[in-house]
């Protein structure tokens, strides 16, 4: 969780300073749900995410320098430095969406590839509470309980959607009883143990055949919807705080495992070290790394190498620079 928030830490400082530029939403907040969720399922198993995507793709095993490098869109990201903020994977990780919810029936597919190969493994698919209003998620849910496919649809419900308030976009902000026919849990995204306990009740209702399942994980985010949101004209700064001060899950955690004697003010201390040195090492790289060429614009379009043979059309010319 620690590491998640110095990246994303670090991503918003380099943004300001011109150096990442585009779409880019950030997570800090919300890392209990993607350290909780990944306790919970095995690295086998899949996950989807809308364009929030950063914390998933470190926790499904990218290093924080390739995240950061596909932030500044150099050579060494993990999309190559073309996919950005919104569209890095990773084995078994589809990325982030840039389409509100168009990630939930993809989910969907995922579990049904899953179903039809017969091995028992589950998909993750997440969304915003922005985005369950949408009609294709309900789509998605009917196919997924009318074929019993091993899905776990998971809202992180961070009460805003974009600048505006459950309460103004939803006529139910109950996003876990949304299914109707699929079962629901409520989970307090801000525990890391919370989620993860959910996480694996899940997983194992799914793996013992019994379709989907709905969780809505109740969190926060720090920062606005994206950098170009200041995020405090539809909530105050108040409001963040005092979610900071009481309900922050990296300090909760941290207090737990100190008032249970389970680790030491030192060892914090010697981690936090190593995290902030590591994302430093990360930036350094993001910064300094190669821009991929020209000429790699048009690679990793189609599965082949071989020109498409449609008329007019041929990625395959020669490019030039006009700038």
């Amino acid at each position: 969780m620690q590491t998640v928030r110095r990246m994303e830490l670090k991503a918003d400082q380099l943004y300001k300073q011109k150096i990442i530029r585009g779409f880019c939403h950030l997570y800090d907040g919300q890392e209990a749900c993607a350290v909780g969720i990944e306790s919970g399922i095995n690295p086998s198993d899949h996950l989807i995410t809308a364009y929030r995507a950063h914390g998933y793709t470190y926790t499904r095993g990218i290093a924080v320098k390739e995240i950061l490098a596909e932030l500044t869109g150099r050579k060494g990201g993990v999309a190559k430095g073309k996919g950005g903020s919104m569209h890095m994977y990773a084995p078994h990780f589809y990325g982030g969406n840039g389409i509100v919810g168009a990630q939930v029936p993809l989910g969907a597919g995922i579990a049904l590839a899953c179903q039809y190969q017969g091995n028992n493994q589950v998909c993750v698919s997440l969304y915003g509470d922005g985005a369950a209003n949408q009609g294709q998620l309900f789509e998605a849910y009917n196919m997924a309980a009318l074929w019993k496919l091993p899905c776990i649809f998971i809202c992180e419900n961070n009460k805003y959607g974009m600048g505006t308030s459950v309460e103004r976009a939803s006529a139910s902000t109950d996003y876990y009883k949304r299914g109707d026919y699929i079962p629901g849990i409520r989970v307090d995204g801000m525990d890391v143990l919370c989620v993860r306990e959910a996480t694996k009740f899940a997983a194992d209702h799914c793996r013992a055949g019994k379709g989907p399942i709905i969780m809505e994980l109740q969190t926060y985010r720090y920062h606005g919807h994206s950098m170009s949101d200041p995020g405090v004209s539809y909530r105050t700064r108040d409001e963040i705080q005092e979610v900071r001060s009481k309900s922050d899950p990296i300090t909760m955690l941290k207090e737990r495992m100190l008032s249970n004697n389970m680790a030491s003010v030192e060892e914090f201390k010697e981690i936090d070290i190593a995290i902030r040195k590591e994302v430093e090492e990360a930036a350094q790289y993001a910064t300094s790394d190669p821009e991929p060429p020209l000429e790699d614009l048009c690679n990793h379009i189609y599965s082949n190498d071989s020109p498409l043979e449609v008329r007019g059309t041929n990625p395959w010319v020669k490019l030039k620079s006009v700038s």
